[in-house]
């Protein structure tokens, strides 16, 4: 089982605002699946072949996630560049470990993190 949703309330309330005034982390734009709002995460983007994997430690019910399965398409600003994202889907950890660079760290054993998402970039 993922981190408790409300610590990713906490988070998202606090924690993620704070993130984004200091702009050093990538940003995931994405669309609200039922409001039409745009949204702007910060998270960890490891980047694979053709795209990116996101480390879920929130799991799949996360509102990010789930705007993003709807829309299937999210925009990322990484190194000041915005790259837009297609083709989201949810990965096992085994998968995601096989993919990530050796310089990704995978969150503790302890957060009980099983799934990530990974997008392509679009071409």
């Amino acid at each position: 089982m993922p981190l408790p949703k409300w610590l990713a309330q906490i988070n998202k309330r606090s924690f993620n605002k704070l993130e984004l005034k200091r702009g050093v982390r990538p940003v995931l734009t994405h669309v609200g699946r039922s409001s039409g709002k745009i949204y702007h995460t910060p998270l960890d983007a490891h980047p694979v072949d053709d795209g990116f994997i996101f480390i879920m430690n929130y799991g799949s019910d996360s509102d990010w996630v789930k705007n993003i399965m709807a829309a299937g398409t999210a925009t990322l600003r990484v190194d000041g560049d915005e790259v837009a994202l297609v083709s989201p889907r949810v990965v096992g950890k085994d998968d995601a470990l096989q993919r990530l660079p050796a310089t990704s760290q995978w969150p503790s054993d302890s957060m009980n993190v099983t799934e990530c998402l990974q997008m392509d970039i679009r071409r």
